[in-house]
Parts: C-alpha cells; structure tokens; sequence
C-alpha cells in the first residue's frame, strides 16, 4: 500500500505517510471526519503538520496567522501533484481491503464507500471563512471562539485550518474525487 500510494503521489508522500496499518487508519480517519471530536489521533494515516498552530493578535483576540497555511504546504504540493484518476482507480481496485477494515471498525452492515462520500460531502459543505478566526485554549488544544465554528465537524474544521487558499485547492480535488467515485460504482 506504502509503495502505491508513494508512486501515485510522485515519491514526496513518504515523509508524510505513516508506514503502518494505513488502510485501517483511513478508514478510521474517514468514518471520523464528519463527526465532532476526533478523539484518538493515533488514527490518522498522516503525520500531523511539523510545528505549532502560528497565531497572530487581532483586535483584542488571538486569531490564526495567515502564516500557519504555510504548516501545511507539503501536503498541498503532494495533493497539486497527485492524478487522482490513479488514485481513485487505486481505490476501486482496493476496495475490498477497504471494506473490510470498515467491518473491523464495527459495521458489519455498512459500506466505506458510502462513508467516504459523506466525509466528502461534509468537508465540502465546510463555511468559506475568509476572516480571521479567532481562537482560545483550551488544554493543550485550541478552540475556535465562534460557536458555530467550534460546533463544526472535524473534516469541517480541518479546512478552515487549512486557510483559504489550501480549502479552495483542497475542495476542487474532493469535487473531483467524488465525481470519478460516482461516476463508476464501487463494488458493495
């Protein structure tokens, strides 16, 4: 799976990629990103972004810097290079791997496919949030002041980490991954 997914995405997705149970934690990851509160981060198929949220004051209020977009930039570039028609061919061609993972995750009944297209949905349907955002810590972690934002999914929070730009960017490839999905069924 390691191989693959680095051939797909050019070689620069090593550094990037944690080495182990990666079908199990993308499955887990998917199933967690429409819902509040990740939880467990020992999930997640990728390292989180080297460094510290970067914050800057505004008005009064401690706000996320423009900058901490930057913390994210290998994973853009991966993201810009990667043909995500091999990708999603990867995917079909998995599928079954995938499924079964969802299985162990705890449902027996249920498809990951369908899963993975309410994350993208989820993640698309994120506010476009061109404002600073503020935010507070709470604990080791940072909280989004605005309630509503504080009360959005975790794919939905992600993006507004991400910056403006890097959601523009990341929401055109959902668009397109979710096109190719539904444009060939995926094997229940």
């Amino acid at each position: 799976m390691r191989e693959a997914l680095t051939g797909m995405a050019g070689g620069d997705l090593t550094s990037l990629l944690v080495p182990s149970q990666i079908i199990s934690r993308v499955v887990a990851t998917v199933d967690a990103l429409p819902r509040q509160g990740l939880g467990n981060t020992n999930i997640l198929p990728l390292r989180t972004p080297k460094g510290m949220m970067q914050m800057q004051a505004a008005n009064g209020m401690t706000v996320i810097a423009t900058a901490n977009a930057e913390r994210y930039s290998p994973y853009m570039t991966v993201l810009a290079r990667v043909d995500l028609h091999a990708v999603v061919a990867w995917y079909k061609r998995s599928y079954p791997l995938f499924q079964e993972a969802y299985r162990e995750l705890g449902y027996p009944r249920g498809y990951f496919n369908d899963r993975l297209i309410v994350a993208i949905d989820d993640m698309l349907a994120a506010p476009d949030v061109h404002d600073p955002i503020a935010v507070t810590k709470v604990g080791a972690r940072y909280h989004f002041v605005d309630p509503q934002l504080q009360s959005l999914s975790n794919g939905q929070k992600l993006m507004l980490r991400l910056g403006p730009e890097n959601e523009a960017q990341f929401k055109a490839k959902l668009r397109m991954i979710r096109e190719l999905l539904a444009g060939g069924q995926v094997g229940h």
